[in-house]
């Protein structure tokens, strides 16, 4: 596997600057090593794929456990570091899983809103990544992806060649709030922080188009 995904890497990240055009913002933001959680809006099935293309290293993905069904993408997700996830109950097997990755100091990708978006925008944020950043104590990496929800859709059957600007955003870092009862507060404030965070690189890159 050490020697396979280079050249996978390789290979995916020309084949995305070929077809899509692919663009990344802010990779400064990135921190050096993990923990890491990486919180993108969720557009298509190619987004661990697009956000992932900057990281030598290999990332873990909490992917929908139907996407590992679909030929070819499910097996390449898998080498590239996915793992399922049931979106339909809480799937306590893979939160286990997402935080023993994160405590020895490895990178993960979690799309808060759950599926994907129909209309390019993103949904509100499920405050489960805040609660496990809290646990793994890992800052939270925001990422917007522009032009998903164009190139490959949930209303699309095969991907289109549309410009693709991935934006990593500056990292979120976590205080614990000193008041149990203030939990769920802090949970969907935070939440509703990183939505607004991923939001405003969509704003932006629209002004950019229209300038």
């Amino acid at each position: 596997m050490k020697l396979l995904f280079p050249l996978i890497r390789i290979i995916c990240y020309t084949l995305c600057w070929l077809y899509f055009r692919i663009e990344f913002r802010g990779l400064e933001h990135i921190p050096r090593q993990g923990p890491l959680i990486l919180a993108p809006n969720h557009t298509s099935y190619l987004d661990p794929l697009w956000v992932s293309l900057p990281f030598r290293y290999r990332l873990r993905y909490m992917t929908w456990e139907r996407v590992f069904s679909v030929p070819l993408l499910g097996r390449l997700i898998r080498l590239l570091g996915a793992f399922p996830v049931k979106l339909d109950s809480g799937d306590r097997a893979a939160l286990r899983q997402a935080l023993i990755y994160l405590r020895n100091r490895e990178t993960l990708m979690i799309f808060p809103e759950g599926g994907r978006t129909r209309n390019g925008e993103p949904g509100p944020f499920k405050p489960g990544v805040v609660r496990l950043a809290l646990d793994a104590q890992a800052p939270i990496l925001p990422v917007t992806i522009v032009g998903g929800d164009k190139a490959f859709s949930p209303l699309h059957r095969f991907p289109r060649p549309r410009k693709i600007v991935v934006i990593y955003h500056e990292p979120v870092y976590l205080t614990p709030p000193s008041d149990r009862a203030a939990v769920k507060t802090y949970l969907l404030e935070h939440s509703s922080r990183l939505q607004q965070i991923v939001a405003s690189g969509l704003s932006v890159a629209a002004s950019q188009t229209r300038g």
